[in-house]
């Protein structure tokens, strides 16, 4: 009977990851109506860019050429939701527009100056924040200022080489206990052919994931088999291949940091 001749397991390796390759370029069905539509739908969601509610600790400046006392004040929310202003005292803003506390102020300085007008400008939105994490050189949080688009935020976090910026998922949590909305975009069609109809306006809370690429997961694997009890955190932003890998791994090798000795044991696993 003849020996059947069994594949190396380097090549069963390399099956197992063309296929993982393989079924990751496939992707996803095409966004259905469902999937979008609560993310760009503006009868069923706030407004973002006219709705930002001032919130402890954000820091406004309140403008009012008619009342030298207020103009050019800036004043930072206190945790009460109050802020303290000469002339008309503490005046509560908490959970208001800036518009509407534009106008709960005039109605005050109203006592003191005809018609006043007031405008009042968020110089730091420190309340509220959008949440990015994966590829980017400082996963986080980010500000949250009413006004981004997820270009905005995209071109402010800074992607990694290994950014898969096809594959971006958006998350949005929803009011309801244990529902949340899902949303795959593809950045690289909205920079290379401008089609923006998925660069809606984020909202807070917001959670953005960026998953690598397949070949810089395949440079992470690589990385923490060559490397297990070192961080892998730079894996990614190194532009990990498999290629360079390998490399990677024998010029630590040649490294001898402290008199020769760190790396004989896996010297010696190498001549077995």
């Amino acid at each position: 009977m003849k020996r059947r001749n069994r594949l190396p397991i380097s090549i069963r390796a390399c099956g197992g990851l063309a296929l993982f390759l393989a079924l990751s370029v496939v992707g996803c069905a095409q966004t259905r109506y469902a999937d979008i539509k609560p993310f760009v739908q503006a009868h069923d969601q706030d407004v973002a860019a006219t709705n930002y509610r001032i919130e402890p600790p954000d820091l406004i400046e309140i403008s009012s050429p008619q009342a030298p006392e207020l103009n050019g004040e800036t004043q930072v929310i206190r945790q009460d939701g109050k802020i303290s202003l000469k002339l008309i005292g503490e005046v509560k803003v908490s959970g208001m527009t800036p518009r509407e506390a534009e106008a709960k102020i005039e109605e005050l300085l109203a006592r003191y100056y005809v018609n006043p007008k007031v405008q009042i400008q968020v110089l730091s939105y420190a309340s509220k924040k959008i949440y990015i994490y994966s590829e980017v050189a400082a996963a986080g949080q980010v500000p949250f200022t009413g006004r981004d688009t997820l270009l905005d935020i995209l071109s402010r976090c800074n992607l990694t080489n290994g950014a898969w910026r096809a594959k971006i998922k958006v998350i949005r949590p929803s009011p309801t206990t244990g529902e949340q909305h899902e949303i795959e975009v593809d950045a690289d069609k909205m920079l290379q052919h401008g089609d923006l109809k998925q660069n809606f306006l984020l909202k807070e809370g917001d959670i953005i994931v960026i998953p690598p690429t397949p070949l810089a997961w395949v440079g992470l694997r690589v990385r923490e088999l060559f490397f297990p009890v070192s961080p892998v955190v730079g894996a990614y932003t190194d532009g990990a291949s498999v290629v360079s890998a390998p490399k990677a791994y024998r010029d630590a090798l040649d490294g001898d940091d402290d008199g020769g000795n760190s790396n004989r044991g896996v010297r010696r696993l190498l001549s077995r």
